[in-house]
């Protein structure tokens, strides 16, 4: 499928010169993201870059906390560019996601015309001065001079009615407001979606994206990603931390964790002054690591030497 950009110059007003000097290739935008404090792998800042530059929506899908919703972030930091998020859940609708009417202001509008005796006409009360913006025109309204970053986040929670109200959107960088018509981005939005895969996603939307899967990262990448984000920490805690999550998801747990979870696990680990990762420390903040009940009675059951022995392994 074509990008939206596709039949715009990069030097016109769609923004994408602009964009083509914050991000000219995928070397300088591994390097923007890890100034963002975001360590991505060549396979998705390829991605990302390809989404920006062929002005396409990006699907990253992934297991929870594997760093989608960061990536959204760090991208919004290198663009220099605001980032405006939809977070979904059940029973979003589209009124909610895109504007709302000022329905007290309408009134209060309507009791001032009848005090004066008039009667304000339905033009004059459904106008841009009475429309809420809500994250999915804001950030088509972007004013520029570089898109916003669209993170339209966890679209699999959403219900099938609305992921089908994102088609035009998605397609065209446009929506159609009834009492207003159709609303087209001066500055169409870098557009990310994220997924848990809590439930498939129609064929139809993916067809309107480019894809990445984001998969757990090596013990490696994590401490790395650990040192930038805790930066007092001690390079063997951060180590066995690493390791510590990669145990942890080898057991049968509800919720395995995920580089969020490691990055929490770490931070309190240090603020507890832990240099290091043992039996004690590991159960003093096992909350930090494991949010589930039943998988805390699992390492537990288990045994959190087990856990240190792999770590220091």
């Amino acid at each position: 499928m074509m990008g939206r950009y596709a039949d715009r110059d990069e030097t016109g007003p769609s923004g994408m010169s602009e964009l083509a000097g914050r991000v000219p290739d995928v070397a300088a935008l591994v390097t923007g993201l890890g100034q963002a404090g975001y360590l991505a792998d060549e396979p998705l800042a390829t991605a990302l870059f390809l989404a920006v530059r062929m002005g396409q929506p990006i699907l990253l899908e992934g297991e929870p906390g594997v760093g989608k919703t960061e990536a959204a972030r760090a991208l919004a930091h290198v663009l220099d560019t605001p980032l405006i998020r939809l977070q979904c859940y059940e029973g979003l609708t589209s009124e909610q996601a895109l504007y709302e009417w000022n329905y007290p202001r309408q009134l209060l509008a309507i009791r001032l015309a009848e005090a004066r005796g008039e009667t304000p006409r339905e033009a004059d009360l459904f106008s841009s001065e009475y429309l809420l913006q809500r994250p999915l025109l804001a950030a088509l309204d972007h004013p520029g001079p570089r898109p916003a970053v669209l993170l339209i986040d966890e679209v699999d929670r959403g219900d099938d009615e609305f992921e089908a109200f994102l088609f035009e959107l998605l397609a065209d960088a446009a929506v159609t407001i009834p009492e207003l018509g159709t609303r087209v981005a001066a500055f169409p939005p870098v557009v990310v979606l994220t997924s848990n895969r809590t439930r498939d996603l129609h064929d139809a939307l993916k067809r309107r994206c480019l894809y990445h899967w984001i998969d757990y990262p090596d013990p490696g990448r994590v401490a790395a990603i650990i040192r930038r984000r805790v930066p007092g920490a001690a390079t063997a805690l951060t180590d066995q931390v690493a390791a510590g999550v990669t145990a942890l998801r080898d057991l049968d747990l509800a919720k395995p964790p995920g580089v969020a979870e490691a990055i929490s696990w770490a931070r309190a680990l240090h603020l507890l002054g832990a240099d290091r990762l043992d039996a004690a420390a590991a159960a003093a903040t096992a909350g930090a690591v494991l949010k589930y009940a039943e998988d805390l009675r699992a390492v537990r059951d288990t045994g959190f030497e087990v856990l240190g022995a792999q770590a220091h392994g």
